[in-house]
């Protein structure tokens, strides 16, 4: 796309609806390019009345809250391991969830503050208002105090992400939370059942248990759909040794509150049952904010099932409107993903570069209480791809070294290489369970992007003694039936 020279019939160059991520990596990079820049967004509140700042989900609710809560948990299990490498440690270790929460929310309100700023110096305008079109280049700013702002641009990019869905049942809007009040709760969730079993249920529920609270995951049918199996069933299994529950095949049918305060919770399955909980936290899974902005006005089209964006190149069906993140049909919901689709539409726009974003081989991790990374195709893809005849499975298990003093349990320590069967093989995908999983596969991924082959592997002398080394060592296939079990460390 040749960049655009300002018409001067319109108030913008760019106009970015959301405040998240995707929307703000777009704009500044925009704004580098002497554009002039205006950003909506605007938060509905939650049904619980949560709101926050500018930043989006991943900073506000999402990703960074979520990785600090983890990391509270890992240190909660580390400082009673540390008792075995010599540390004396008083008893008993306490925990305090309100300390948490305002650490938690005093940085999320730093990252809100810089974001502003960041802005304010890139002469980016910001409005606070929630933005609904009103034709293809006019949108409408409505303001929390009820007033009305109406902004032209040549350009406009939707950025609006998504927020939780809530599952119809009684009592579900009235007692239940989502991710969008957990890291701001004000007191301790206590027993907590999580509805839904994708990465914020099961991350949510590996965190609480690890901060001492009782966890239960009511699943409806599978974990982690549309990641690899066996790496699902053992990061099922992890969770289930730290003590979290599971309840398979259930509905929930009805919450309702009890004279004791506790939330009663009745459901559906192979066996009708109910329980009393604390807290109910609703993770089933998050719906795109396409339609509160009036996409119709604008002409614009939206896949019937999804209620996103179908789009070419971050291109919707009207030629000036594009979007990018949460809202794109089909593509990974990930913060990342949104940030280079961001960079890139804005240098293809106003830049003249003609780079585009590549959907394919992106590496995510779930930060389960021990991590799984994953980059590229899962078996399961690989087989449906290029047939089972055609594709080669190396697996291992292995022993972190420092599992050893601890004693810890290191029978879910698993990684896996799917690889083409032909000479060079190359590599399709790559799932690892452990510690720091994410900063295990990152590595990987670029090599993965670069062509990496399993002779690439084998040729790679490891770092010794560490977990990611793992991936040098590994040579025994599914294929030969041969125990994968290391013999020690250092065979």
């Amino acid at each position: 796309m040749a960049p655009i020279v300002p018409s001067g019939q319109y108030d913008f160059d760019l106009l970015v609806i959301g405040g998240g991520s995707g929307g703000l990596a777009c704009a500044k990079e925009a704004s580098s390019f002497g554009k002039q820049v205006v950003v909506l967004d605007f938060v509905i509140p939650s049904e619980k009345g949560t709101t926050w700042g500018i930043g989006g989900t991943c900073v506000n609710v999402g990703c960074i809250p979520k990785k600090l809560m983890h990391q509270a948990s890992l240190l909660g299990e580390s400082i009673h391991e540390a008792r075995s490498y010599g540390w004396n440690i008083p008893d008993p270790v306490t925990f305090n969830w309100e300390s948490l929460v305002e650490a938690v929310q005093n940085h999320i309100k730093s990252v809100n503050w810089v974001t502003r700023v960041q802005l304010r110096d890139k002469k980016i305008e910001y409005v606070n208002g929630h933005g609904v079109f009103e034709d293809a280049h006019t949108v409408i700013a409505k303001m929390k105090n009820g007033k009305e702002r109406r902004i032209t641009a040549k350009d406009i990019l939707i950025a609006v992400g998504g927020r939780p869905r809530y599952p119809e049942f009684p009592g579900c809007k009235e007692y239940c939370i989502t991710s969008d009040d957990l890291f701001s709760l004000p007191t301790a969730p206590g027993n907590t059942l999580v509805i839904g079993a994708g990465y914020i249920g099961l991350e949510c529920a590996g965190f609480l248990k690890g901060l001492g609270y009782e966890a239960t995951v009511m699943v409806r049918s599978m974990l982690l759909r549309g990641f690899d199996r066996d790496m699902v069933n053992l990061v099922q299994a992890e969770m289930e040794d730290k003590g979290v529950k599971f309840l398979i095949g259930k509905i929930p049918s009805r919450v309702s509150k009890q004279p004791n305060g506790k939330l009663l919770v009745e459901w559906e399955g192979d066996e009708n049952g109910q329980g009393e909980f604390d807290t109910v936290l609703v993770a089933v899974g998050r719906k795109a904010l396409s339609e509160e902005l009036n996409p119709s006005a604008a002409g614009l089209e939206i896949h019937p099932e999804s209620g996103k964006f179908i789009t070419v190149a971050e291109q919707t069906n009207i030629p000036n409107i594009y979007a990018v993140g949460d809202v794109l049909h089909g593509r990974p919901e990930l913060t990342p993903v949104a940030i280079q689709a961001g960079k890139l539409l804005a240098g293809r726009l106003y830049n003249g570069v003609q780079e585009q974003m590549d959907y394919d081989n992106v590496a995510t991790t779930i930060f389960s209480p021990l991590e799984y990374g994953c980059v590229g195709l899962t078996e399961e893809e690989a087989i449906n791809r290029y047939t089972e005849d055609r594709i080669e499975v190396y697996h291992a298990y292995y022993k972190p070294t420092e599992f050893f003093i601890p004693q810890k349990n290191v029978k879910h320590c698993y990684l896996k290489v799917i690889t083409l069967l032909e000479a060079p093989q190359k590599v399709l995908g790559m799932h690892f369970i452990g510690p720091q999983a994410g900063e295990v596969i990152q590595g990987y991924a670029a090599a993965i992007k670069a062509g990496l082959t399993f002779q690439h592997l084998k040729d790679t002398v490891g770092i010794h003694p560490t977990i990611s080394e793992e991936f040098t060592r590994v040579g025994i296939t599914k294929r030969s039936g041969d125990d994968p079990t290391p013999q020690s460390c250092c065979s």
